[in-house]
């Protein structure tokens, strides 16, 4: 028996959780759950839950579905983060590579601190408006 808990995966919450689950698919390299998948052949979706892995099959990120959702206006404390991520790199050409890949894949980018010499990163939007920041660790 364990002493603690064990986090299992974050749940992030979208209006869209397809759109968002690929998204973070795509720009970590995860993999559906088994059941998870689009289905094949068709345009309709209906998932409401869905889990991406890592390539040992450990849980990591999920996303529900939800009716609404107010994106968070990060940096104006009008709408603050209610959660975010943070992903890392080993270096600064893997920053910039990692930046370009999140901007293709649909995510907006909030703050440039590439630059910064005690922790380069960028902090960014992801389609449902969800910061995560991306630094060399």
């Amino acid at each position: 028996m364990a002493d603690y808990p064990e986090l299992l995966h974050t749940v992030i919450n979208a209006v869209e959780p397809r759109r968002l689950a690929e998204f973070y698919r795509q720009l970590l390299g995860y993999r559906y759950r088994p059941g998870d998948e689009p289905s094949v052949g068709t345009d309709a979706d209906d998932a409401d839950w869905l889990v991406l892995t890592n390539a040992e099959g450990r849980r990591m990120v999920a996303v529900q579905q939800t009716e609404s959702l107010e994106p968070s206006t990060w940096p104006d404390l009008a709408v603050p983060m209610q959660l975010h991520l943070d992903f890392t790199v080993v270096d600064q050409k893997e920053l910039v590579r990692h930046k370009l890949r999140a901007l293709e894949l649909g995510a907006r980018l909030l703050l440039d601190r590439a630059e910064d010499e005690d922790e380069p990163l960028y902090v960014f939007a992801d389609p449902a408006g969800h910061p995560f920041c991306i630094f060399v660790h």
